[in-house]
């Protein structure tokens, strides 16, 4: 399919949530950790243009941190 080699999807991994008043925000730094609404072992959602399109699990072997695809998420109607 040479017609999609030049296309370009951003894709994104939240591995969680939390909700903060802006004023925390503003004051975070540097090493700052912000607690999420999950854990290590949840699954976490894969967005594709801020579209959720799949969900997996993060592993982790020695420095390198992966994401496996573990269900692809059927597509609306709408949205095809």
């Amino acid at each position: 399919m040479p017609t999609l080699d030049n296309v370009s999807v951003d894709l994104m991994v939240v591995l969680g949530t939390t909700s903060m008043p802006i004023h925390q925000v503003l004051r975070l730094s540097r090493g700052a950790i912000i607690e999420l609404d999950a854990t290590e072992a949840d699954e976490v959602k894969i967005l594709a243009n801020n579209m959720p399109v799949a969900s997996g699990v993060v592993l982790v072997d020695r420095n390198r941190i992966a994401v496996e695809v573990k269900q692809m998420l059927t597509r609306s109607p709408d949205r095809r």
